[in-house]
């Protein structure tokens, strides 16, 4: 059986540099990651150890629309939103991409890859990986895909401690959890614990969301599902954006909420 562990979580917006200096104020730290090869898009990065939130943006629309992506992939995913800035699709690391294939076909889903990526960061380095999307036709709700990274993750946590990537500071708030919004919580939970052999917590309410919630517990930071339980912020939501993550949780050294370019953020005292 395959293990994941949470690895990042994608938040689209059309200026990625513009993020740093909003992260900055927030005692948030964040850095330019650089330019993929053979699309247009680039990168800021914000580190939470091997947790980390990508805010990605492209500077060709028309050429990346243009080209071939693959089913269930991230971009087409970007694509089919025409660019509204927010929260998008979410990854999982492995250190098997082939076992997890294998898994992923065993649960009959379906799967396409791995693929071999690369990217030039901004010291002139390139960093590789593979990525294995994954989909069913019975699903409005996107599934995460999967990345398997060139180094094992002690190697890789000490490369970016190295170039700077990944701060020691304590100030630095910590990942806690991404949650989404769904039409059926029962069902969605019961879905995906199985597929990604996930332990769940018991629902709870949560009032300042207005929703019935349920947890599943993934090492590096956990997914909460939730469901609009009235006409509140939540509800607004799924009626425009679908299902969808659409907040990412982090624990600090204080109580705060912000948005940020179509995204969610809530900081919780530690």
């Amino acid at each position: 059986m395959s293990t994941f562990s949470f690895d990042h979580i994608v938040h689209y917006v059309k200026d990625p540099i513009s993020v740093i200096p909003r992260l900055w104020k927030r005692k948030i730290h964040s850095d330019i990651g650089g330019e993929h090869q053979r699309r247009p898009t680039h990168n800021v990065l914000s580190y939470f150890g091997l947790s980390y939130i990508e805010f990605i943006g492209t500077s060709n629309k028309e050429k990346l629309q243009q080209m071939n992506h693959g089913p269930f992939s991230m971009i087409q995913t970007i694509i089919d939103s025409e660019f509204t800035e927010g929260f998008k699709r979410f990854v999982l690391r492995t250190d098997n991409i082939n076992k997890a294939k294998s898994h992923f076909l065993k649960k009959g889903l379906l799967v396409h890859g791995p693929i071999p990526l690369s990217r030039k960061k901004s010291d002139g380095t390139v960093l590789e990986w593979k990525l294995l999307f994954i989909g069913d036709n019975n699903s409005s709700l996107e599934y995460p895909y999967i990345i398997q990274w060139g180094k094992n993750d002690e190697l890789l946590k000490s490369e970016l401690i190295k170039d700077g990537t990944i701060i020691r500071d304590e100030t630095q708030p910590k990942f806690s959890s991404i949650n989404i919004v769904v039409n059926h919580l029962t069902d969605t939970v019961k879905r995906w614990s199985k597929i990604f052999s996930l332990t769940t917590s018991e629902k709870f309410l949560d009032d300042e969301l207005q929703a019935k919630c349920q947890t599943l517990h993934l090492n590096g930071g956990n997914i909460t599902f939730c469901k609009p339980i009235n006409h509140g912020p939540l509800a607004k939501i799924l009626q425009k954006s679908g299902e969808i993550p659409f907040q990412v949780n982090l624990f600090g050294s204080r109580d705060e909420s912000f948005k940020l370019y179509g995204g969610r953020y809530k900081i919780i005292k530690s």
